[in-house]
């Protein structure tokens, strides 16, 4: 059964609630974010962005569902690159309520083979902070290899931070 599907206008409230209350447990690994960015308001201006990159095809932007069909939290393959390259950036978070049941490594599966499928790409890459172990082991259970670190990959947490960077190629 499937835990994720197409991100809708209608998941902005939801979503805006588990990034509310995931606020502070996110904000080490996180950008900083404008207030507006936690409102329905500000999450249905994503999502309506989002929309249109998928509808682009430079991204797919998925929720990621309880048991229950609630959301919980999201799944995207950004910066999708076709001809030669044929590649995506995977993110995603996922509510601290919602984790260690499986949810995350079950997104970024779907995630894989909708994008070595559907999407006929040849290679995801994702990034995680140093410190964030629970995201480094879905990654590695979907099949991702390490291959680096990046110096001051990005700007989260409030300063510039070392990533991990994962791989997935298709066929591995």
């Amino acid at each position: 059964m499937a835990v994720t599907r197409l991100v809708a206008a209608t998941d902005a409230e939801a979503l805006a609630d588990v990034l509310r209350r995931n606020r502070e447990a996110m904000s080490s690994i996180e950008p900083q974010r404008p207030p507006a960015y936690f409102t329905a308001k500000g999450q249905r201006a994503i999502i309506q962005d989002a929309l249109r990159r998928y509808a682009d095809g430079l991204s797919f932007p998925r929720v990621i569902l309880a048991p229950d069909d609630s959301v919980v939290g999201r799944v995207n393959l950004n910066e999708i690159a076709l001809g030669p390259a044929r590649r995506g950036v995977l993110g995603y978070y996922l509510d601290a309520e919602a984790q260690g049941r499986g949810l995350a490594t079950e997104s970024v599966a779907e995630i894989v083979a909708l994008a070595f499928g559907r999407l006929g790409l040849h290679r995801i890459e994702a990034a995680t902070r140093l410190d964030n172990g629970a995201s480094q082991r879905v990654l590695e259970r979907n099949g991702f290899t390490r291959f680096g670190v990046a110096k001051d990959y990005l700007r989260v947490g409030g300063g510039w931070r070392d990533h991990v960077l994962y791989e997935r190629i298709d066929g591995d």
